[in-house]
């Protein structure tokens, strides 16, 4: 059993025991043309050009940095009115940048000079207030771990980091109410609340870098979506501090406010386009008394489907997460982290976690189930974890393929949201489709939120293989009404696709809304909305 000597497999028979027990941008340059458009703020915003559904991106490549914009440069005197405002957090050591000047995936790359690290609300709004004077973008920064550009530089704009702005400022017991800073790390509010008997309702694989700022920015849905929804419903209020300066408090800590629009909502999923979120009002749920996490194989994606068509019935109130990933991904975790199958070899793996206030009565509900998948063939082998060590190795199996994947190259990575029966006709369709051309291409994710990670491999980057996914899996999720991103955000890669899943109507009014909240286009530009909108 490897690293699960404690755990007794489940019999592949009708009874059981039940046993005890996380496009090579190539260093984007400094424009070195001073060839800019001239354009007015609403132009900067919304280049009114026609184009094709999907496209008319004004670089080759329609997930590539567009020309840069005419914004200012950073000067001797920019840099002077920074580190007054900013004694030793203005940063401008280029090897300090490095880390801030590229994502995580090492695919995006820009060249900033300057990475400021503010402490409180009223810092911020000096540094816009400063740099919408002078005219010079800005790219807010949490724990840099999006993965489609979204948290770096395109161009030279300056850094401005959250993660100096950590402090929880509140947390009510009773209504189990957190409020605080946007640089808070997500692990570290999760160690926080359960010192206090609750739990944040989002967990991510990047729990331990990810800023809870940049999570509700990006409206990043993670491993807990299934039990307690999306951040557009957990999260009560915002502080925000807009392009000029101004502050937005919506920092409410109520769980019915119904007084005109709900502001908020504009800037969770906005990627730093339209504010910048200083601090957040966050409803936590109760931390669970008994938790579970069952992993179990399945022979067919449509067996595992049926699994969870069962698992929804019989475990109801307790299902907290549903997860799979197919076999490939498990031959990277073995491959490259050395991590140990539990089970026996199989096509697909499903992670499932109960969490509830009842051990004997979850526990009751969880043995039901497995026998029940059990005794229809629905699951050919499984294991069940209790103890917090072996849920964390169980989860990693899981969280940790992102990982595994970057050591296979490069990595072409789609977040896509689809009818959950049609998740891995794409993985498969991808295959067919590209052929030899991939080195790998495998699938991920959510399926209690029809959410589908795919991910194709090469040895280096590859225009002829970009060239034959791009626009191919954009068409195939919009054939099938789907959205070309789930949860990671449109960023730099994916923002020129965004009409596969947008009406023209609707990135029209995307574009106002931008103009009007930024009107210089100073926040994150280059990101989000496609450099044509019609």
């Amino acid at each position: 059993m490897g690293i699960f000597p404690r755990f007794t497999r489940l019999p592949l028979k009708s009874t059981f025991i039940w046993s005890q027990y996380s496009s090579a941008l190539s260093a984007v340059g400094r424009e070195t043309s001073d060839r800019a458009l001239i354009v007015s703020s609403s132009q900067l915003i919304q280049h009114r050009c026609v184009h094709s559904r999907g496209l008319g991106a004004s670089p080759a490549n329609p997930g590539d940095a567009p020309p840069r914009l005419p914004f200012s440069r950073v000067t001797q005197k920019d840099l002077a009115f920074f580190r007054t405002l900013l004694p030793g957090r203005s940063i401008t050591d280029p090897d300090l940048l490095k880390s801030s000047n590229i994502d995580w995936l090492k695919t995006v790359q820009g060249n900033s000079e300057v990475l400021l690290r503010p402490k409180t609300t009223e810092e911020v709004c000096q540094i816009l207030r400063y740099c919408n004077d002078r005219n010079l973008a800005v790219c807010p920064q949490g724990g840099n771990t999006g993965l489609v550009g979204g948290s770096v530089p395109v161009f030279d704009e300056i850094i401005l980091s959250t993660s100096l702005m950590n402090q929880v400022m509140m947390f009510d017991g009773i209504s189990g109410i957190l409020t605080c800073q946007a640089g808070c790390v997500l692990e570290n509010l999760s160690h926080y609340l359960e010192e206090k008997d609750f739990i944040m309702p989002l967990d991510l694989g990047a729990k331990g870098s990810c800023h809870i700022g940049g999570n509700v920015s990006t409206n990043a849905g993670g491993l807990r979506l299934l039990r307690y929804g999306s951040l557009r419903g957990t999260v009560l209020g915002l502080e925000v501090v807009l392009a000029d300066g101004r502050v937005l408090n919506c920092l409410a800590a109520l769980r019915k406010d119904n007084t005109g629009y709900d502001l908020k909502q504009l800037f969770i999923g906005s990627e730093g386009t339209l504010g910048v979120i200083t601090a957040v009002s966050i409803l936590c749920p109760r931390k669970p008394k008994a938790v579970n996490v069952a992993f179990l194989g399945c022979s067919s994606f449509q067996q595992l489907l049926e699994t969870f068509q069962c698992c929804r019935g019989m475990l109801g109130e307790i299902l907290s997460a549903f997860e799979f990933l197919d076999a490939s991904c498990m031959k990277l975790l073995e491959k490259h982290l050395k991590l140990t199958n539990p089970i026996t070899e199989s096509p697909f793996y499903i992670v499932i976690e109960t969490a509830g206030s009842n051990a004997t009565h979850d526990e009751e509900k969880l043995h039901n189930f497995l026998e029940e998948v059990m005794t229809s063939s629905l699951v050919t082998d499984g294991t069940v974890a209790t103890e917090a060590t072996k849920i964390k190795a169980l989860w990693s199996l899981r969280e940790r393929v992102t990982e595994a994947l970057t050591h296979e190259g490069y990595t072409y990575k789609y977040d896509i949201s689809l009818p959950v029966e049609k998740i891995y006709d794409l993985v498969q369709d991808m295959r067919g489709h590209l052929g030899d051309m991939a080195k790998n291409v495998v699938g991920y994710g959510h399926v209690g939120d029809g959410n589908l990670h795919l991910n194709i491999t090469s040895p280096s980057k590859d225009p002829a293989l970009l060239a034959a996914i791009e626009p191919y899996v954009y068409e195939w999720a919009s054939k099938w009404k789907g959205s070309i991103s789930a949860e990671h955000g449109l960023g730099l890669k994916k923002r020129n696709y965004i009409y596969y899943s947008k009406s023209s109507e609707t990135v029209a009014l995307m574009g106002s809304i931008k103009a009007m909240l930024d009107p210089k286009g100073i926040l994150n530009p280059y990101k989000t909305l496609p450099d044509n909108i019609h």
